[in-house]
């Protein structure tokens, strides 16, 4: 009458290899899909020693001008001509009481195009413009 091991005894060990092998491909999935998450056009922000955080810039419904090096202008994710930029920034903020508009220019990007920008936005009644840049790191300033 020992317990070990004979015959018509069902062993009840659960095996977690299959669900280890699940988690680890969630885990490379959510580490991928996350930095492409990003709001509006990707550029290389200007680096400054001094930035002012502006969390607002992080919300669902904030408007974000982006410029590239190459002088293509969006709002938010959509490729938008220079001359219509005033009209579609006016009609994305006529609903809104909170009249501001966030800049993400390329560091290498002209400065008559950054100018051309907030002038645009201006134009359609904007009441704050907010130029976004990046921390200079310490290691860069030496």
């Amino acid at each position: 009458m020992g317990s070990g091991g004979g015959r018509g005894e069902v062993t009840s060990d659960i095996n977690v290899t299959p669900m280890a092998d699940v988690m680890l491909v969630l885990l490379i999935i959510f580490m991928v899909i996350t930095p492409m998450l990003q709001k509006g056009v990707s550029v290389e922000l200007a680096k400054t020693k001094n930035p002012i955080d502006m969390k607002e810039a992080d919300r669902d419904d904030a408007v974000l001008v982006a410029i590239t090096r190459d002088g293509k202008f969006y709002i938010n994710q959509d490729r938008v001509n220079i001359d219509d930029l005033a009209a579609k920034v006016n009609d994305l903020l006529a609903s809104k009481l909170d009249k501001t508009v966030f800049v993400k220019s390329d560091g290498r990007a002209k400065y008559g195009d950054v100018v051309q920008v907030v002038d645009n936005i201006r134009n359609a009644g904007v009441d704050k413009v907010g130029l976004l840049t990046e921390r200079l790191d310490d290691q860069v300033r030496r």
